[in-house]
């Protein structure tokens, strides 16, 4: 099932996008939205009966986390090697601002405080219920569904701070969408889906989520023992290989096999 925040051009809702979407994330001309009572996150899905086109509806961000973005850095073997740092031990966390968040088509602002503003592609995972210490076979029972992710990232700014916070942290630096893939499994991505990051129409990345060095399951385990995790916080499971700069007037596409794309120019902000 895919939960899609949208809007028509009123107050953002919530709807389950029906109809056949092909692998680039592009609607069928009957493919519509039926809108949702309330916050699936504490009401659950329910339908309200409408429809409404998918050519009509805006998408939004899937989901504006409650509190936090959580990263995971380098948890990919040959983007660790791209970087010329070591493989971690343990996951890699870092902390990116709810205020980060925008959806599909809206811009990735460029900060005046960089220079070497860098994509980077991610599969995301939602989480659907407030939970802590949660061991990895249990993982499926806390998740919501997946998302995609752009961890924009001023890597000038990181390589020069102690902490990741500024380097990743700036609005507009974490675009997540299309919508939230409820039907599937840790699994899936432990067999291994395509991950690709095209800039301008150009294949920069083409990874693939089964060289997960820490997959989803020790993820969840691993953040949730540290700190509580909240219905509509996002983990970000980490970038493969190919990272590399954005300018303004450029577009960033994310797509993840079975997931569909998430787009997004870059502006200077006004």
């Amino acid at each position: 099932m895919r939960i899609a925040r949208f809007t028509t051009g009123e107050e953002p809702a919530y709807g389950v996008v029906t109809g056949e979407v092909d692998a680039y994330g592009q609607p069928a001309e009957d493919t519509v939205v039926v809108p949702l009572s309330g916050d699936p996150f504490y009401v659950g899905i329910k339908p309200t009966g409408e429809e409404v086109p998918f050519s009509q509806v805006r998408l939004l961000a899937p989901v504006i986390p409650r509190s936090k973005v959580v990263g995971i850095g380098r948890n990919y073997a040959a983007h660790a090697a791209e970087m010329g740092n070591d493989l971690p031990t343990e996951p890699l966390m870092f902390i990116k601002p709810n205020t980060s968040v925008i959806g599909p088509g809206d811009p990735i602002y460029y900060p005046r405080q960089t220079g070497n503003l860098h994509f980077e592609g991610e599969l995301a995972v939602v989480i659907g219920r407030i939970c802590r210490d949660v061991p990895a076979e249990s993982a499926t029972d806390v998740i919501f569904g997946y998302t995609l992710g752009n961890d924009v990232t001023a890597r000038d700014l990181q390589r020069s701070d102690v902490q990741f916070t500024r380097g990743k942290g700036f609005d507009s630096f974490c675009p997540l969408g299309p919508w939230i893939e409820t039907d599937l499994d840790p699994h899936d991505f432990a067999e291994g889906r395509a991950i690709q990051t095209h800039l301008n129409g150009d294949l920069k990345q083409d990874g693939n989520t089964k060289d997960l060095i820490f997959d989803i399951p020790t993820l969840v385990e691993y953040v949730s023992s540290v700190m509580t995790l909240l219905p509509g916080d996002v983990i970000l499971t980490g970038t493969p290989d190919g990272v590399g700069p954005m300018e303004i007037g450029d577009e960033v596409e994310v797509s993840v096999a079975g997931l569909g794309a998430l787009a997004n120019p870059v502006a200077v902000r006004s």
